[in-house]
């Protein structure tokens, strides 16, 4: 046990900054015992920090457990494919289809609506790391108005499919069916309890995030870098001063009076 009685607390913060998570457990003891109160809390503060990652890591399992009754059943690669877009009054409807090693457990993988701009894309480097392979689909916004919005998901997420160098055996799907050959289970709130669909809900959120960005370089009084095409009362105000852009969804939009 560790022994904190000649450091000071300052002494005790840069040692613990120095140290990895998986070694705060041998170090609680000794700074909840003590005899000082900032030392306590420190070692307090630590405490919640492993049960939280520990919370996490059983959410992770309970994420896989879908995909870890497929892969009992001598199912080898799975496919998770999900969309984003379907809602924002410009830019494209972008899905993902990713199959993952059965070993990637990443934590903090979830819906990408629930996930923070940073952890977002810090996961989507590591799911592409994790991924045997993956593919990227999407239909802008003049093939959304010709097919409805529902109809251009499905097709990109059939293009996405027909994209992959490696077929899946199996898909996993955020509350869709498709048309394809290979076996698909819909998932209702998919992405929010399916880690293999939350990972691609979460590569298809940084693709198309990425995508706004550049169109906010284009046309700059819409706020596409933050808004990202949704329908915010800025990006309102700005379609009834300038009007809409080549980007924007006539199908959307018609209904604000515009």
């Amino acid at each position: 046990m560790n022994s904190f009685e000649k450091m000071t607390v300052t002494g005790i913060k840069e040692y613990i900054s120095q140290k990895q998570l998986q070694s705060y457990p041998d170090l609680i003891p000794a700074l909840k015992e003590d005899p000082r109160t900032a030392v306590k809390k420190i070692g307090e503060s630590l405490e919640k920090r492993v049960a939280a990652r520990a919370k996490e890591v059983d959410r992770i399992v309970k994420m896989k457990s879908i995909e870890a009754g497929y892969y009992q059943s001598g199912i080898l690669r799975i496919g998770g494919i999900d969309e984003v877009g379907r809602g924002p009054l410009a830019g494209p409807a972008v899905t993902c289809v990713i199959i993952l090693k059965p070993d990637s457990s990443r934590l903090y993988v979830n819906d990408s609506k629930k996930v923070s701009k940073k952890i977002r894309e810090s996961l989507c480097e590591q799911l592409l790391e994790d991924a045997v392979d993956y593919a990227i689909g999407q239909v802008d916004n003049d093939l959304i108005d010709s097919l409805n919005i529902l109809n251009a998901t499905k097709k990109a997420m059939t293009d996405s499919l027909n994209t992959l160098s490696v077929k899946p055996d199996l898909l996993l799907i955020d509350a869709l069916h498709i048309d394809s050959e290979i076996p698909q289970k819909s998932i209702i709130h998919g992405d929010a309890t399916s880690y293999s669909i939350a990972a691609a809900s979460i590569v298809a959120k940084v693709y198309r995030d990425n995508l706004m960005q550049i169109f906010h370089e284009q046309y700059p009084q819409y706020g596409f870098d933050h808004n990202m095409g949704y329908g915010t009362a800025e990006h309102i105000d700005a379609l009834r001063k300038y009007g809409p852009t080549p980007i924007h969804r006539s199908s959307f939009i018609q209904n604000l009076g515009l």
